[in-house]
């Protein structure tokens, strides 16, 4: 069991930050059917993804300082182990994509 979420202090917030990537994500396909050229298209891809990757580091960011932090406070070593091992295989997902 994973407990409650580190970001749950800020949930609002995480969910306005998608809620505007979302909108980004609409303009790029808008840009697809008004056959916007595909320079500006690709710097609004970009933007996209670079919006998502401050979203995921946020996200690392309290799994660090809530779950990880929390696990050694308590003293409790394996666990702490698997929250870190947890978090170097999403950093790895993120630098993949």
């Amino acid at each position: 069991m994973h407990g409650t979420p580190g970001y749950s202090n800020d949930k609002q917030q995480v969910l306005a930050r998608l809620k505007r990537i979302e909108g980004q994500v609409r303009g790029l396909h808008r840009l697809i059917e008004e056959d916007t050229y595909c320079i500006d298209v690709l710097t609004q891809v970009a933007a996209v993804s670079k919006a998502l990757q401050g979203v995921g580091l946020h996200l690392l960011d309290e799994h660090l300082q809530h779950c990880v932090a929390g696990a050694a406070a308590s003293g409790d070593t394996a666990r702490t182990t698997e929250l870190v091992h947890e978090a170097t295989k999403a950093v790895e997902r993120l630098l993949r994509a």
